[in-house]
């Protein structure tokens, strides 16, 4: 019995087709790459950000367009019937015959693109960039540091005279004002920090930044209560002492 070869059946089975497909395929996806490449440029140049998608109607489906640092992420077509297909992505390349698809429609997609980008036009006419003279800060901030300038001498010599009895190289001094913690730290007798509200309350004074005017207006008044708290505790130390009969 004779032995049916391909020749006979009339097909062609060479594996190099597939190779010249895919060859194709990812020529066009180059191609549209840098075509939208482009698009998702501008996009991200308008949108403003790190990152960031739009998407376009057109007769034969939706297509989104998705941009970060300026590049295009990726460029998805969605069918109006079908699978969706990732024309661009960072992934895997797109199916021949799911490209193909794509492609018919790509053209209504960069009008598309067109037509939104001229909906756009004119937006800001008639926009004024005049707006009033903002006012300085600097009166309010000279005002909070002359505050916590007083502030940090009283704390000054606080933390210098409880060194002295302490005789401690460093420590603090705790007391509670209207229902707040106050804490004065000190090393080797200068301040460290002042804080008010525990460990997760505000710095009056620290080695950082200084706290906000409205801050300082909001513990000023406190902060005579701190002192007077202060007062107490070595007038009592005083008197302690002084009922001690050597």
């Amino acid at each position: 019995m004779p032995v049916t070869t391909q020749a006979d059946l009339g097909l062609d089975l060479d594996a190099r087709d597939a190779d010249a497909v895919a060859d194709r395929r990812d020529e066009l996806v180059a191609a549209v790459r840098d075509h939208a490449g482009a698009i998702a440029y501008q996009l991200a140049t308008l949108q403003g950000g790190d990152y960031g998608r739009q998407k376009f109607s057109t007769p034969g489906g939706e297509w989104t367009v998705k941009h970060e640092a300026g590049e295009l992420e990726f460029l998805l077509f969605s069918p109006r019937s079908g699978s969706d297909v990732y024309v661009i992505s960072t992934k895997q390349p797109p199916e021949p015959a799911g490209l193909a698809v794509a492609l018919d429609d790509y053209a209504n997609f960069v009008a598309a693109w067109n037509e939104w980008v001229e909906s756009l036009s004119g937006v800001l006419d008639g926009v004024s960039a005049e707006f009033p003279e903002p006012v300085s800060t600097a009166g309010v901030v000279a005002e909070r540091d002359r505050v916590l300038d007083r502030v940090r001498d009283t704390c000054s010599v606080m933390a210098g005279e409880i060194y002295r009895y302490e005789g401690d190289d460093y420590g603090t001094f705790t007391a509670r004002v209207d229902g707040d913690r106050w804490e004065l730290k000190w090393d080797e007798g200068t301040v460290s920090y002042l804080r008010v509200g525990g460990s997760g309350g505000l710095y009056l004074l620290s080695q950082y930044e200084a706290p906000s005017a409205a801050d300082v207006r909001e513990y000023a008044d406190s902060f005579r209560g701190f002192v007077d708290a202060y007062n107490e505790f070595v007038a009592e130390l005083d008197a302690d002492l002084a009922a001690v009969d050597p």
